[in-house]
């Protein structure tokens, strides 16, 4: 077999993130300038060259579509994509499996559970409208972990990314159950809850992308920062704890910075499942399995995935609009099952 050589092995790499870095804001202007209204990419990077100058912008024909409507939602998609990869890129480093995210894990499930709760019960905090929505989902998301793994080392005390995704599973239909019973004494907001289930970037503002901005900055900084150890973690724990890594602190501080950039995710644009499965995975084929390349290039990969996700959903059935959670259901399930007998015709 011949061996590529390592300045030739950078170079790829550095011409892969090129790529990345290329496509991103190519699919960004794509998504903005294409919907129910088609406006010209010209007209597009003027308006938005004019937003950012702060120039005064009323009576110009499609300002209101593109600054107020489109770039916050495509922007709030970017960043949901980003963040969703980035966990579970992350989850599936420090569980050692490629199908581990997530919504396989059931943290979206208990993350849509709290969020549901608040939007039900009227849980707010003064000043900061989805505050209360948002504190839920985190917490719910984190508690879902402690949950899980709790139960599978009940169970199996090495932890074997088997149980645990078991365990996960069999959780999401036990929090779905419970979603389910709230929706059932929130009947005046039924029709709001179940169309948030389903994912959906409708209305987003700028207010909301400013908060997935610092999330992704802050917890998904952190997750990047722990590339080293979760490459450690992917050979197999005896083998991080003989080269130092601190086994229980750093799976901790992963998991909480999961927990909570989902947990923003969910209360932000819904349940929008299988971006952490999807991205990672094939991210993985181009770049390969080592974490300080993965990460990166998964945020890239999770931003252009959901974005073009968001413009389909927007266009396909036009009109009417889709969620976007069933539009990245649908792809998900496909690689899902893909993934599973690649899995299985490499273990015979």
């Amino acid at each position: 077999m011949t061996r590529i050589p390592k300045k030739r092995k950078e170079g790829l790499y550095v011409l892969e993130y090129l790529a990345f870095l290329a496509v991103t804001p190519a699919v960004f202007f794509l998504c903005v300038c294409v919907g129910s209204v088609r406006v010209p990419l010209r007209d597009t990077v003027r308006l938005i060259l004019d937003a950012i100058r702060a120039s005064d912008l009323s009576g110009i024909k499609y300002a209101s579509i593109i600054v107020s409507v489109r770039v916050p939602r495509v922007l709030s998609a970017a960043l949901v994509g980003a963040s969703l990869s980035l966990c579970g890129a992350g989850m599936q480093g420090l569980l050692k499996n490629p199908l581990a995210d997530g919504s396989t894990l059931g943290v979206s499930s208990a993350a849509s559970l709290g969020a549901v709760i608040a939007i039900a019960f009227g849980i707010s905090i003064p000043f900061l409208p989805f505050a209360g929505t948002m504190i839920m989902a985190i917490l719910f998301a984190f508690l879902s972990l402690l949950i899980i793994l709790s139960l599978a080392y009940k169970l199996d005390s090495s932890l074997s990314t088997n149980t645990i995704i078991l365990i996960g599973v069999i959780f999401s239909m036990f929090v779905s159950s419970i979603t389910s019973l709230v929706i059932t004494f929130a009947s005046d907001k039924v029709k709001q809850i179940t169309f948030w289930t389903m994912g959906s970037l409708q209305g987003n503002t700028y207010t909301h992308v400013l908060i997935l901005c610092g999330a992704l900055v802050i917890f998904g900084g952190i997750i990047m920062l722990h590339a080293r150890e979760l490459n450690a973690f992917a050979v197999g724990e005896d083998n991080a704890r003989n080269v130092g890594v601190n086994i229980r602190r750093v799976r901790l501080t992963v998991l909480i910075c999961v927990s909570a950039l989902i947990g923003v995710c969910v209360s932000i644009g819904g349940t929008i499942a299988f971006v952490g499965l999807v991205t990672p995975h094939m991210t993985r084929i181009i770049v390969g399995p080592n974490h300080k390349k993965l990460l990166p290039v998964s945020v890239f990969a999770g931003a252009v995935f959901l974005m073009l996700s968001d413009l389909a959903a927007r266009i396909l059935l036009n009109p009417l609009e889709l969620p976007i959670g069933v539009v990245t259901s649908m792809i998900g399930s496909v690689v899902f099952i893909y993934i599973f007998a690649a899995g299985r015709r490499k273990g015979k």
